[in-house]
């Protein structure tokens, strides 16, 4: 049985969108995804991506994904956040996972990365061991914290103009002196 890891391409996206929707389901929000696959070939496919994306074949089929993108350290320099690492329930078990794990950890070494940081809810066990057999360190003192939505239109001074148009924040020019004050 082979296992194999590949970039995504666009003809993945309904998997990939498949395998999102299986993710929040597990984890108790099928509800919360609001992607479609117009959006994730737009975000992910376009001129200047906002993810990538691996997909992992086992003996043939699409059995799991991973999505990633670059993000920056003040401390430390370039990064990779993995947003998502998801195997269909019925192949987990076969290395799988960890091939998807060990691919994203080898193009954030490829491309310098200082480190490969991701969540993991408090009361996913099997995940939570799985990232402790590789030695992951878990910053407990560290909060996540997230503003979407209202709360961040608001914070921003937009108004909102659909979900494929641009913010436009009021009074941008005026930022630097807001500052001060």
């Amino acid at each position: 049985m082979a296992t194999t890891i590949r970039p995504a391409t666009r003809e993945d996206i309904p998997r990939i969108l498949a395998f999102i929707r299986s993710l929040a389901a597990y984890e108790h929000a099928p509800d919360a995804v609001t992607a479609t696959e117009e959006s994730l070939e737009r975000e992910g496919f376009g001129p200047n991506p906002y993810y990538s994306c691996l997909i992992a074949e086992h003996d043939g089929q699409t059995a799991g994904y991973a999505i990633y993108f670059f993000n920056y350290s003040t401390w430390v320099g370039p990064g990779i956040y993995l947003e998502d690492l998801f195997v269909e329930p019925e192949l987990r078990g076969l290395g799988i996972g960890k091939l998807l794990f060990q691919q994203v950890a080898a193009i954030a070494t490829e491309r310098g990365c200082q480190r490969l940081q991701w969540a993991v809810l408090d009361w996913n066990t099997p995940a939570i061991e799985f990232y402790r057999a590789m030695d992951a360190e878990f910053l407990d003192e560290w909060r996540n914290v997230r503003m979407s939505g209202e709360a961040l239109k608001l914070l921003a001074g937009v108004e909102d103009a659909g979900p494929s148009t641009p913010f436009v924040a009021k009074n941008a020019t005026n930022s630097a002196q807001d500052d001060t004050e």
